[in-house]
């Protein structure tokens, strides 16, 4: 059991101990922001999920091991999914247990002409970066495609990841998006809600690049991993007898 600055405060579980759903992780009075992952009742904080306890400071938070659904957080980058054009905005599914909403006014700068159809901008099926401008849970998130590398997605490939599996496809100090780009030659994008754009070389590339992939997201708890992936790319490249191609 570990204990903080506060003598009330009890954490229940050490460092990287794994937690299932209704197990005690805390007791006390703790200062940590919403999340999906942790039930407060009265002092008591439960998980809610099968997750790794990461104690920081005078507060915990739960990283869960599992989870399709995205929760968004204002700042978030995520890539979306047009679903539906309104007439002052698209719907947008963010992989969230609610869809987003996109106003035109974002895109355009300016307000929506009367009658003006909004699919010569953006179509159903289309995908966007965007950046989370306001969610409190109380209405759907909206985004804004304003600011640099932010928009419509064109070109590329889309592959979709649970998103709790996104700092592993990153790593530590971006060790992991590095050596995928680099040992391929492809450029990527990885958004917080489990989306990742890719613009390969060639086809033979991008095959490689999702498969070292969809192998982080499967292997992601495993010691080693960043080592494992290169071997496995070397290997696949090897095979198809290609080259990176980036210069």
């Amino acid at each position: 059991m570990d204990s903080n600055q506060n003598s009330n405060n009890k954490i229940y579980f050490k460092s990287r101990s794994i937690v299932v759903p209704g197990d005690l992780i805390a007791e006390g009075n703790f200062q940590i922001p919403w999340s999906p992952y942790i039930y407060k009742l009265g002092n008591k904080y439960y998980s809610t999920v099968i997750g790794i306890v990461d104690p920081k400071d005078s507060t915990f938070e739960i990283i869960p091991l599992e989870g399709s659904h995205y929760y968004p957080r204002v700042g978030d980058t995520v890539i979306g999914l047009i679903e539906d054009v309104e007439l002052y905005g698209w719907i947008v599914d963010i992989k969230a247990p609610y869809s987003a909403y996109l106003p035109a006014l974002s895109l355009l700068g300016r307000p929506v002409n009367i009658g003006e159809d909004l699919r010569k901008y953006l179509d159903i099926g289309d995908y966007v970066i965007a950046r989370v401008e306001s969610f409190d849970r109380t209405i759907n998130p909206v985004l804004t495609i304003k600011g640099k590398g932010l928009g419509r997605l064109n070109n590329g490939k889309i592959i979709d990841i649970m998103p709790v599996k996104v700092p592993r496809v990153i790593g530590k100090n971006k060790s992991m998006y590095e050596l995928l780009t680099s040992e391929t030659g492809c450029e990527m994008i990885v958004a917080q809600n489990g989306r990742i754009w890719a613009n390969c070389p060639s086809k033979d590339m991008e095959e490689v690049l999702f498969l070292s992939i969809k192998t982080i997201e499967r292997e992601s708890h495993i010691k080693g991993l960043t080592d494992r992936i290169k071997e496995l790319i070397e290997r696949k490249k090897g095979e198809l007898n290609v080259t990176n191609s980036k210069a």
